[in-house]
């Protein structure tokens, strides 16, 4: 979960929102997530199989909608991320020492990383846990540093661009942005099936996951509005250029420049680990829907082996977004899209209540969760799509090529898996 987002975000945030604002969204964002894991949940536990949103969509909804949601994630809930934490690798390696042009780099990193997860399962594992260990001991040593070193005062700086009176564009907008950052939490439900106790695991894993995170998100976002101001935080707009986060720049104030230093070398940790479990959890929707029949059967991959060519497609698809799309661009519309298909599962609850009988109801808990998660869904859509025509566009188009998509391969599908046995 932990990768150039939460790193990032604060900065563009701070230009139209004062210090309790953002930091309200955060709060709200946090509550948002975790009202998401309740309700995935809930879906985990009636459709206990990898696949992500693609099985569960297409299992509780209908299998069109779930084809269209193991796309989207497949295009970019995972290779937007993979491409944006790969840029972000680089740029810092660079400050660590000369290396040849950032992109040029950053496609090397996410070849590496597909090879280290298409070949050996024991050794992708591995180094996954390798990574998001010393991903933790740093970003634990970040938040020790801004507490004890950095201001305790409430900060007093003013956005530059302060609204009349509360700024609800401005920040339902920015749960965008904070939905990105979370994005990640649900990493489970992708690969459920390699769970001893899928029904059990997944659930917990979302939730105590999603918690440690948010409490992780809120202290840094603290530091942040408690240390910069939004001059000195605008320089996120020029990230690829500058390679500095605001953790960067937080770091220098409180220890000097070799703060920078060891801030690249964090940054360059958590960016590989993210895309690293992004690599991992990726392939899982594209095997799940050659399983089905709407992919060619060579990406499904041999029982406990990684799916190769799943990894290899996603890798293919990271460098071509890699090539064509900046960073605020692609935080503000992956959100969206990570936003749509969450509320689609969280929706799927319902339907199961109401129009599902044959399968156990879901506990009220989970149905109360779903709906604050669909309310806040929608608002965000709203505002989304109200400020920015270029959304419609992102939403619209993948929604077109991946139905004419299904409508085409149905008709060619082998015989699908048998139905879950739903518990």
């Amino acid at each position: 979960m932990i990768g150039a987002g939460v790193f990032v975000s604060a900065g563009f945030m701070a230009q139209d929102m004062g210090p309790g604002t953002l930091l309200l969204a955060w709060v709200v964002g946090t509550v948002l997530a975790l009202a998401g894991t309740r309700s995935y949940a809930a879906v985990a536990t009636l459709v206990p199989r990898s696949g992500g949103e693609y099985r569960y969509i297409s299992e509780l909804l209908h299998p069109a909608l779930g084809y269209l949601a193991g796309w989207a994630t497949l295009l970019l809930g995972f290779s937007a991320p993979i491409a944006i934490n790969a840029v972000a690798a680089a740029s810092f390696a660079d400050t660590l020492a000369p290396l040849p042009p950032v992109r040029g780099v950053a496609a090397a990193s996410i070849v590496a990383m597909t090879a280290v997860h298409a070949l050996n399962l024991t050794f992708s594992r591995r180094t996954q846990n390798a990574l998001v260990l010393v991903k933790l001991v740093l970003v634990v040593g970040f938040v020790s540093l801004g507490l004890v070193a950095g201001k305790s005062e409430w900060p007093t700086w003013t956005p530059p661009h302060a609204a009349d009176g509360f700024p609800l564009a401005a920040f339902v907008t920015s749960l965008f942005y904070i939905a990105y950052a979370f994005s990640g939490w649900n990493a489970a439900i992708y690969v459920a099936e390699e769970f001893r106790e899928p029904a059990r695991d997944v659930p917990r894993s979302m939730a105590i996951g999603c918690m440690l995170v948010a409490a992780l998100y809120l202290v840094v976002n603290w530091i942040f509005v408690a240390n910069l101001t939004p001059d000195r935080a605008a320089a996120v707009f020029h990230y690829e250029e500058s390679r500095i986060t605001l953790g960067h720049l937080v770091t220098e104030d409180l220890i000097g420049p070799r703060g920078a230093g060891v801030m690249s070398a964090f940054a360059v940790v958590a960016f590989l680990s993210t895309m690293s479990a992004m690599m991992f959890a990726g392939p899982r929707v594209c095997a799940a829907m050659a399983e089905d029949g709407f992919l060619p059967k060579a990406l499904v991959g041999k029982a406990g082996r990684p799916p190769a060519a799943s990894v290899l497609l996603q890798g293919g698809l990271s460098l071509a977004l890699l090539l064509t799309h900046g960073l605020q661009q692609t935080l503000q519309n992956v959100g969206a899209i990570l936003t749509l298909f969450s509320a689609l599962t969280g929706f799927s609850l319902f339907w199961v209540r109401f129009r599902r009988p044959e399968l156990p109801r879901p506990p009220a808990s989970s149905l109360v969760a779903a709906a604050v998660y669909l309310v806040s869904a929608a608002l965000m859509l709203y505002f989304g799509l109200k400020g920015s025509t270029r959304l419609l566009a992102w939403l619209l188009a993948p929604t077109a090529v991946a139905l004419v998509a299904y409508a085409a391969t149905r008709r060619g599908r082998g015989t699908p898996r048998p139905p879950t046995k739903h518990r």
